[in-house]
């Protein structure tokens, strides 16, 4: 339970850092060592920690400061007090400031360092865990975050509601900004895993050199850089649900390592001499057709059907431009939540964000919309408030100035993206939620420039 944790020990005698390092480490902690109250601070700042052994007494001051600032900091970070100068009023004064328990040296038993971390491990762990449920069963991860009422949607509403007693793997299939990533957590929390971690993991924004690493985990040493043991994005959601959003973009190498984790329900971090059992559900996604991959010899053909157990395609917003006056008020509602203010569409401006072909989908909406009452104070929004232009439709009702294609969609969003950030490439590709590589292999398709971005025209400045 304790492996692969972080304890961070801040006393300035050498000989018992020594010590609490050999107990620790014979567990697989990590461990770190500071002598002063500032050392404690910058590792503090430096990297995330799972507890903290703090002496009062220090070169620097009394350590009940750090505490303090532990605890107004991190508040579920368990603190525990050590002191060669215990009192009862002193450990009640540290209990009271947030301590976890007061150690007095020297040790009567060398167990009390193993049993105190163990104890105070789970501690955390049952509040994080707890935490995460109440901030999961809020309305951000329930099905009304899915709103519609067109019959795709519909379809969407059944196939959900027949996966919540099973556990089959699912595979979604819709363009950037159709709500992949929200459809995923309707089917968590609506499964028999709904207690436990939904871990989202953007393959396309992970480096191709540590795709593996970040999956599968690693242990120390493993490659340089890998200064302790990572546990990686399935042990992560070991008893849960990991979304892998755009696995189209995984490397065929990561993928035939990904088939055997599906199959054998296990994984071999970097480095280890053997794997490791999880027990994970796994929804992946792409806005591409994976058939059409496989095909082109991109991507695995088994893992493709491992995969496809269960198959859900969430359509763009041009198929469902019902849905879109439903979508302006449940929007309308988050912002009247959040701010505190009401407005409303005229009839006329829903028409004309109906008549919108939406490239960038319901993401594009809700950035819209956000800009729209961001810079109008009336009660009312009006066509001429929005940044749409009026489009004339052809008879069956697509947009005439626009060729129908998904590659002339694709590339329009791009454009708009890279519009709307100012050609800041990597802000245009966090409004596509795509990552930076898979962006710019995009553009060279569809033969967009690449733009330098604000931030490289500071830095020459």
């Amino acid at each position: 339970m304790m492996e692969g944790s972080t304890i961070l020990i801040v006393d300035d005698n050498a000989a018992i850092c020594s010590l609490f390092e050999r107990v620790l480490r014979a567990e697989g902690i990590n461990v770190l060592a500071a002598g002063t109250i500032e050392e404690g601070k910058e590792f503090l700042v430096k990297q995330p920690v799972d507890m903290v052994f703090l002496d009062l007494f220090l070169p620097d001051g009394n350590g009940m400061e750090l505490l303090y600032t532990i605890k107004k900091n991190s508040p579920d970070l368990p603190v525990v007090i050590i002191s060669g100068h215990g009192t009862i009023e002193r450990a009640v004064e540290a209990i009271k400031a947030g301590a976890f328990d007061f150690l007095r040296k020297p040790l009567e038993h060398v167990d009390l360092i193993r049993i105190t971390s163990e104890k105070a491990l789970e501690q955390r762990r049952v509040l994080r865990e707890n935490w995460d449920l109440k901030r999961a069963l809020t309305s951000r991860y329930k099905m009304d975050k899915l709103v519609g009422k067109s019959p795709a949607m519909q379809r969407i509403y059944r196939v959900i509601r027949q996966l919540a007693d099973n556990e089959a793997t699912v595979l979604i299939h819709g363009e950037s900004g159709t709500g992949k990533e929200l459809l995923a957590q309707a089917i968590h929390y609506n499964s028999p895993r709904r207690l436990q971690k939904f871990v989202p993991v953007d393959c396309g924004s992970l480096p191709e050199t540590l795709i593996e690493a970040e999956l599968f985990g690693h242990v120390k040493g493993a490659f340089t850089g890998a200064y302790r043991d990572v546990k990686g994005l399935f042990r992560e959601a070991d008893g849960g649900t990991l979304f892998l959003d755009e696995i189209g973009e995984l490397p065929i190498h990561v993928q035939s390592k990904l088939l055997r984790a599906l199959q054998e329900r296990e994984v071999r971090p970097l480095g280890a001499p053997r794997t490791v059992a999880v027990d994970v559900r796994v929804i992946a996604a792409s806005h591409r057709s994976l058939k059409d991959s496989v095909k082109k010899g991109e991507f695995r053909e088994d893992l493709f059907y491992r995969l496809n157990v269960v198959n859900l395609e969430i359509p763009p917003l041009r198929e469902r431009l019902e849905d879109i006056p439903l979508l302006v008020d449940h929007f309308l509602e988050e912002y009247r939540q959040r701010a505190g203010k009401e407005h409303r569409f005229k009839p006329e401006a829903l028409g004309r964000l109906m008549d919108h072909a939406w490239p960038g989908n319901v993401r594009e909406l809700q950035n819209m919309i956000e800009q729209v009452l961001a810079l109008n104070d009336s009660f009312e929004i009006g066509p001429d408030d929005l940044p749409v232009p009026s489009s004339r439709k052809s008879q069956d009702g697509a947009p005439s100035e626009l060729p129908i294609s998904f590659d002339a969609y694709e590339k329009l969003a791009i454009e708009r993206a890279l519009s709307s950030a100012g050609q800041d490439v990597e802000a245009a590709a966090k409004t596509l939620d795509v990552g930076l590589s898979t962006l710019y292999r995009k553009m060279k398709k569809h033969g967009i420039p690449p733009r330098r971005s604000f931030k490289s025209k500071a830095a020459e400045a």
